[in-house]
């Protein structure tokens, strides 16, 4: 939910603002919330198999 809120706020600044270059910053975040997202799925699923496998 984060990462759709911040593409809806990007696209605000850009176009109905005009601040194109805050629209391109506040753009960027999806990308990094996603990737903060898996990563943590990530390890929670490494250790649900450490768990399984001992």
């Amino acid at each position: 939910m984060a990462a759709t809120g911040s593409v809806a706020l990007a696209l605000y600044y850009y176009y109905v603002r005009g601040e194109t270059q805050r629209g391109q910053f506040v753009g960027l975040w999806p990308a990094t919330i996603l990737g903060l997202a898996v990563s943590l799925n990530l390890e929670q699923m490494k250790r649900m198999l450490q768990d399984f496998q001992n």
